[in-house]
Order: structure tokens, then C-alpha cells, then sequence
């Protein structure tokens, strides 16, 4: 299955995209906002691509980034979510935004998308809360992020919440970079007594 299209785009309508490579016009179905993301008509754009396929119907969905496509596979995730669901949710919440409203939990700004309700909502907030990753390129990344970013990782990837762990890194790193023994340490090193102290905490 191909993972991309690279075109140019002859068409911008609601979640529409028309693009064409080597005489062929695709018809691509996309998330509102990545028509603004994508270049304008005329010029050459390139989408990351998903192809729906049912007995009655051949879908391709398409995304601005891959970032965004990877967004749209954990939204299909959750049960009562499908494909059109999905990109409802990805038209109405920038992706670089999602992360941080199901983070803090704000389940009114998900029950305002056409279509998800409550019950989808707490069901978002159940299955994607703390998994979702922010893209290294959003503004918010750039002023939060961790020095110790791949501890926070590893600890979701064993299933914590992700922002329980931020909390507990960012403590148990400004108790222990006190301690010189610690601060003499390897970033490895670090890392390793990090993550295997954090999981004590995090299991008490």
C-alpha cells in the first residue's frame, strides 16, 4: 500500500482534496484543516495517505503530516470512533492541540465536535489520555519540553499516565540533581536511576 501522494493540487474543497500525479486525479478525503496546512492550488502539496477498504466503498484519506495521520490512527482506536469520526474530531482540534485538552482532561472542548457527545468523550479521555504524543515542531514542545523526555516516554510505553509521569520526573529530578553523586553521573546513568525510581513511586 502506497504511504504517500506527491502532486500538484488541482482542487480545495470541504474535506477535499484533489491532487494529481502522472495524469491521474486523486480524490482525497482530508481533515479541514489540513487544506490551510497543505500549499494552495496550482502548486505541488504532498499528503500521507490511508486507504479505507469495504465491500461497498474505496475511501483515501489523506493528512498534512504524518504526525497527523498517526493521530488520526489512535482516534480509530477508541470504540465508537470510525474514519468519519475521526476526521470530524481532526477538522474541528488542531493535532497539536489534542495531546494537551485530553491531558488536562477538558472533556467540554471534545463534546462541542459535531457528533462525539459525552460517551465518546469519556471514552477518548479513558483510552487516549496521557498516550498521545505532542509533534517535536509545536510551539508548546519547544517551551516545555523535558530533559529527561525519553524516561516520560518509556514510562507510558510501560502504561503510566503521561502526564503522572511528567509530574514525577519533574519532581524526583529536582530532588535528585541536588545530590552530586547523581549530577556526576552519565545522561544514560541519569536516565536509568530516573526511570527505575519513578517506577517505585509510581506503583506505591
Amino acid at each position: 500500500m502506497f504511504n504517500s501522494l506527491t502532486g500538484i493540487i488541482t482542487g480545495k474543497f470541504p474535506q477535499k482534496l484533489f491532487i494529481e500525479t502522472h495524469g491521474i486525479e486523486w480524490d482525497v478525503t482530508v481533515p479541514d484543516n489540513a487544506l490551510d496546512k497543505l500549499p494552495p492550488v496550482g502548486e505541488v502539496g504532498k499528503v500521507y495517505t490511508w486507504m479505507q477498504h469495504t465491500e461497498a466503498l474505496m475511501t483515501l484519506f489523506g493528512f498534512a503530516s504524518v504526525n497527523d495521520r498517526s493521530l488520526f490512527f489512535d482516534l480509530l482506536k477508541v470504540d465508537g470512533i470510525g474514519p468519519k469520526g475521526a476526521l470530524k474530531i481532526l477538522s474541528n482540534i488542531e493535532s497539536e492541540n489534542l495531546a494537551h485538552i485530553l491531558d488536562s482532561g477538558d472533556v467540554s472542548v471534545l463534546e462541542k465536535v459535531p457528533g462525539v457527545g459525552k460517551k465518546t468523550a469519556a471514552k477518548m479521555m479513558l483510552q487516549l489520555k496521557g498516550k498521545l504524543t505532542i509533534p517535536e515542531n509545536s510551539p508548546v514542545t519547544k517551551q516545555t519540553a523535558s530533559p529527561y523526555a525519553d524516561v516520560i516516554m518509556a514510562l507510558v510505553n510501560m502504561g503510566y499516565d503521561k502526564r503522572s509521569a511528567e509530574v514525577k520526573i519533574e519532581e524526583l529530578s529536582q530532588v535528585m540533581e541536588k545530590d552530586n553523586s547523581f549530577s556526576s553521573m552519565s545522561v544514560s546513568a541519569r536516565e536509568d536511576a530516573l526511570f527505575r525510581r519513578a517506577i517505585v513511586e509510581l506503583t506505591q
